[in-house]
């Protein structure tokens, strides 16, 4: 059984706390809050017997063999830091970082201790991105050459609320942009050109935002993200000898539908039933049983370069982007 810390009991894990049960083999144990009173709560909702009102004490039990950091964006580096230190494994909730040279710190200390470390894109680890990758490998559309991508919603303006805070890494990009990204990272590989623009709102966040990416071998990827605007939330891949569609919502998508340019549609069903959390749980619980320290399917060197991507993203926003000096350069390269 493995025994899971949790830190920052916010929304998204408390469904990764619900998730826990039906992936089964590990269970959580204690959480941790700058609030002791949140943790409290969390703790009582879900059963947690141990409970911290700071990253310290989380880090320094003896009993965690991992942690799942749920923090803001603005915490990630700073809180990964400290588990691995304290010899704990993490998987870090995406984004994994404000920019790459918070990314490249993490995954440093992370191999140079030998420990487990992941960034949490639960995409890649659902039945429809499992099932993707096998129709890719099949060569069912041939040579992939093109990725549409969008994920974006209207939100009404509220200060208050993360994605419209600066200081927090808010904005549409790292949140929501990352979907159309790591996708088009998955099917197509490394990018090396970026060209983007996007819209500074009031707050000083991204609300919206188009990249078209440059993959080697001629592949490109059209990808926008926004947190004022709707959108369609679906995606296409576009290959030699035929196509895939992601329908709504893309970054869990509960089936896929595949056209070849010989005739006929096929539907592939990859619904599931609770929350699709519990596919990443598995990931971690199969690697830890394995002695790896990274994810195959989410390496340590993809979660880098996705990163430098959102930064060369983020530098050719008029007004510089919302977060830290991105450490790619203003022309797009992410090389």
């Amino acid at each position: 059984m493995i025994r899971w810390g949790v830190v920052g009991p916010g929304t998204i894990a408390a469904e990764f706390a619900e998730a826990m049960g039906p992936a089964g083999g590990g269970q959580i144990v204690a959480v941790a809050s700058r609030s002791l009173a949140r943790a409290e709560a969390f703790a009582d909702r879900f059963g947690i017997a141990r409970r911290y009102g700071e990253v310290a004490g989380l880090a320094a039990d003896p009993d965690i063999d991992v942690v799942y950091v749920a923090t803001p964006q603005s915490r990630h580096e700073q809180d990964t830091l400290a588990f691995l230190a304290a010899g704990k494994h993490v998987l870090c909730e995406k984004p994994f970082a404000l920019d790459a040279g918070q990314a490249r710190r993490m995954v440093q200390e992370a191999r140079a201790r030998g420990l487990f470390l992941m960034e949490a894109v639960w995409s890649r680890f659902l039945p429809s991105y499992r099932t993707l990758v096998e129709v890719i490998g099949s060569g069912r559309i041939g040579e992939p050459l093109l990725v549409e991508a969008d994920f974006g919603f209207r939100m009404p303006e509220d200060p208050r609320h993360r994605l419209f805070r600066p200081e927090l890494g808010g904005g549409a990009l790292l949140d929501l942009g990352i979907y159309p990204v790591q996708l088009c990272s998955l099917v197509l590989g490394p990018v090396a050109h970026v060209v983007a623009d996007g819209v500074i709102g009031q707050t000083g966040v991204d609300e919206q935002v188009a990249a078209v990416l440059r993959h080697s071998g001629g592949k490109l990827g059209v990808v926008k993200a926004a947190i004022r605007t709707n959108m369609a939330c679906t995606a296409r891949i576009a290959g030699t000898d035929g196509s895939i569609d992601l329908p709504a919502f893309m970054h869990w998508p509960q089936a896929l539908t595949i056209t070849t340019h010989a005739g006929g549609t096929e539907r592939i069903d990859a619904s599931y039933e609770g929350s699709g959390l519990r596919f990443e749980i598995d990931e971690v619980h199969h690697c830890l049983a394995l002695g790896l320290t990274e994810s195959p399917a989410m390496t340590l060197d993809e979660t880098i370069a996705l990163a430098s991507t959102l930064d060369a993203i983020r530098a050719q926003i008029p007004a510089g982007g919302t977060r830290s000096t991105p450490s790619s350069n203003a022309a797009g390269s992410v090389l």
